[in-house]
């Protein structure tokens, strides 16, 4: 985390000395942007039933390579994504590697519900296209398409509901989730500019994780049978009401 954060320090500081001499063809913002995320399965039986509201802040870079095309990258943090898994084995054990507050917790019944609270550092980086009525004019319409993330977990929190007698909390499943992630997306919205030098942006945006989040647990599948290695794969997709500031 040492490292991330002194990347995250100096391309800040990078961006900033850019922006302030005016560099030819480059942006540099900021966004604060809500998003709602779920998760879903391979299997059917572990099955995506609840989302999560969380935020995206971080630094955002445009360099303009032609008038109304850009690359963008960017670093930020994405709190609070993932969703809740319901089992719908007889018995399961899909947070086996974490060191949970009571043993008690590891194996779950039938219809208990796993739910994934998941902070990530990112590095968004793709292609963005914008354009308007005229090329003077104050709001321009952009898409971004496509749009790659590369996002290492910094934190992994997980609850169970919906148990007679296993509901926990906050319990850390860092060791139970993949630390990497891959994802693609794209978006579109409209940035208006209130001055020369600053832009408001507003949109939507679509992220979709394409590597597995989860790592691989145990079920039962009937009664007195024994446990067995489970292989879904589970991602999670994601809305952001994407809201920046660009100087």
């Amino acid at each position: 985390m040492k490292k991330i954060a002194s990347v995250f320090c100096f391309l800040t500081f990078l961006w900033s000395a850019l922006a302030a001499q005016d560099a030819p063809g480059f942006r540099f913002g900021f966004q604060a942007s809500p998003t709602w995320s779920w998760m879903r399965t391979s299997d059917k039986k572990l099955e995506g039933v609840g989302s999560n509201w969380g935020l995206k802040l971080g630094a955002l870079g445009e360099y303009y390579f032609a008038d109304n095309y850009a690359f963008l990258t960017g670093l930020g943090f994405g709190f609070n994504q993932g969703g809740t898994i319901q089992n719908g084995y007889e018995m399961a054990s899909l947070w086996t590697n974490s060191d949970l507050s009571e043993e008690k917790f590891k194996v779950v019944e039938r219809e208990a519900k796993l739910h994934y609270r998941l902070n990530y550092v990112e590095i968004p980086f793709g292609l963005k296209m914008r354009g308007g009525s005229n090329e003077d004019a104050r709001m321009k319409f952009y898409a971004e398409v496509p749009v790659f993330t590369i996002g290492f977990v910094s934190k992994a929190q997980g609850d169970i509901r919906g148990s007679q007698d296993k509901n926990t909390e906050d319990e850390d499943i860092r060791d139970d989730v993949k630390g990497l992630s891959l994802s693609w997306g794209l978006g579109g919205g409209i940035e208006y500019e209130l001055a020369a030098s600053t832009t408001l942006v507003a949109g939507l945006a679509y992220q979709q994780q394409f590597t597995d989040v989860t790592d691989k647990g145990m079920v039962q599948k009937n009664v007195g049978d024994a446990f067995v290695e489970e292989k879904s794969k589970g991602t999670f997709g994601l809305i952001a009401f994407k809201l920046a500031v660009f100087f």
